[in-house]
């Protein structure tokens, strides 16, 4: 009997965990994109565009401190991954050869002549670095805006090498959350050129040392595209968004339009200070993405390390443009290689159909049971609801994702349920057909059927617990529900069944049993 009580109260105890995690249930278990509805996305980092991008700053920052430190050149030109720098005087050498120590990228490759030219190269094992680091970069600048996007249980997840897999259950409004996704969000300071005509740069090219770019005007009602004006600039950035602290988004007096407000740090704030206080009277570009959005002049000096973004943006794209800045520019752009939108009344039919398969196999399986096994059946449909309800608490104490392959594991865990009871069940009469008593023949029944019931359950968790670490989404949903089901039913079919019994003849003289 004490043992009877020990076991009883610990049936009792999972029990009544498993209902507290249930109630309520759309609040722990989460529905996954299939059922709920929302975007699945596979992109592509153009990760060699990040190697570009760094050996474009590389040079930048060359021209500058050369000049800075008095180096003089007769060559400085960049072709790919090399670097060229022929300089003027012999004298300079040591100088140049100082500077380059800052820049361990690049490798010197030859040095010719007299005075000496010099050929440094981004070698192919560091771009594969900065191609790596980018990805992960990528990655993790995206996780932040999703995560400021306020998506619940999104999923991201690397596949390849370059390739990321986006899943946003329960999202509204695709189209939003992909243009945010994608958002490369380079926000650049550049000077305007003086003297020089965009529209002779549109037919015959930008002149040396400028780039032409275009201002964009949106209508202050509808926030449409009305206008794309050329303009030039120079290629050089005064100041990009690597200083900014943060960013968000205002309403303007006049026109009751949003704009988005940016701080930078006091390294940002004391170039932004320096550059205005240069040019006053002279018109800056504010670019995002290669678009100019506003083009201001300068009226005085800005020391405070603040400027504003304004473009005719309606409040989300404001809000999107705000979130993008905040969570840092991705390191290279990304392709949308694949994309797929679910819709919430898709997810509805998947979910009805799922509860209808659970419910009709739920149904077979325990009329099977009744007949064939008579009053030992309802043991083991009893040892069945239990599974169920253990099965469901364990989602809501993890909190998981259902799926509709999660479903399909929940019936299949409701077949292989009575698996175990159908093994004990066959042991118990053989050994009643040999004349020993139902005492013995019930231990006897577990006794023997333990072994197979452990080795079978034991494979099939370790095919699923594969699934779940190598898996992706819907594997997952499917291998969390069909491992979570397989140790519910060892309990339930094992365990529970065996508490019946036990209580049973403890409380009669049982010497038949209906099996």
């Amino acid at each position: 009997m004490k043992r009877l009580d020990w076991r009883g109260g610990l049936i009792a105890v999972v029990v009544l965990v498993a209902v507290f995690f249930i109630i309520p249930p759309g609040e722990r278990i989460k529905l996954g994109l299939d059922l709920q509805g929302g975007i699945h996305l596979v992109l592509e980092v153009q990760a060699e565009k990040a190697v570009e991008a760094k050996i474009d700053r590389y040079f930048g920052e060359l021209k500058s401190r050369l000049e800075k430190d008095d180096i003089r050149t007769r060559t400085l030109r960049r072709k790919g991954r090399r670097v060229t720098i022929g300089l003027h005087r012999e004298s300079d050498r040591a100088k140049l050869t100082a500077l380059m120590a800052e820049y361990p990228d690049l490798a010197l490759q030859t040095v010719n002549g007299k005075p000496p030219v010099f050929v440094y190269a981004y070698p192919a094992k560091v771009a594969r670095r900065t191609m790596e680091q980018a990805i992960s970069q990528a990655l993790e600048t995206i996780r932040n805006r999703i995560d400021q996007f306020g998506v619940r249980e999104p999923t991201l997840q690397r596949q390849g090498e370059r390739r990321i897999i986006i899943q946003l259950p329960g999202v509204k409004d695709p189209s939003r959350a992909k243009a945010l996704i994608g958002k490369t969000a380079l926000l650049e300071f550049k000077m305007m050129a003086q003297n020089a005509d965009p529209a002779e740069a549109v037919k015959s090219g930008a002149p040396e040392g400028l780039l032409l770019l275009y201002q964009i005007e949106r209508d202050k009602v509808t926030g449409e595209v009305v206008s794309r004006d050329p303009v030039l600039v120079k290629k050089e950035s005064a100041l990009t968004g690597d200083h900014l602290t943060n960013a968000r988004v205002e309403i303007g007096d006049r026109f009751s339009q949003p704009y988005v407000t940016v701080s930078f740090d006091s390294v940002g704030a004391g170039i932004f200070g320096r550059l205005t206080a240069a040019n006053v009277g002279r018109r800056m570009a504010i670019i995002l993405d290669g678009v100019v959005y506003s083009a201001p002049v300068i009226q005085e000096p800005i020391p405070g390390g603040r400027a504003q973004i304004s473009g005719g943006f309606t409040m989300n794209e404001a809000t999107d443009l705000a979130i993008a800045l905040r969570a840092g520019a991705l390191p290279a752009p990304v392709e949308v290689l694949e994309e797929r939108n679910v819709g919430p009344s898709l997810g509805a039919d998947s979910i009805r159909q799922g509860v209808i398969s659970i419910i009709v196999g739920f149904i077979l399986v325990m009329v099977f049971m009744a007949v064939y096994y008579r009053m030992s059946g309802g043991v083991a449909i009893l040892a069945l609801l239990l599974n169920l309800i253990l099965l469901v608490g364990a989602l809501g104490f993890f909190e998981a994702t259902l799926t509709l392959p999660g479903i399909a594991g929940v019936v299949l865990t409701v077949g292989m349920a009575v698996d175990a009871n159908v093994l004990i069940f066959e042991r118990i009469r053989e050994e009643l057909r040999l004349g020993k008593t139902v005492r013995s023949a019930i231990d006897a029944g577990y006794g023997k059927a333990f072994l197979t019931i452990l080795d079978a359950n034991v494979t099939t968790l370790i095919a699923a617990l594969v699934l779940l670490q190598f898996g992706t989404g819907p594997i997952k949903g499917f291998a969390i529900t069909l491992s979570i089901g397989i140790v519910a039913s060892m309990f339930t079919a094992i365990f529970v069944t065996r508490f019946v019994y036990d209580f049973a003849l403890t409380r009669k003289d049982i010497r038949s049993l209906s099996i």
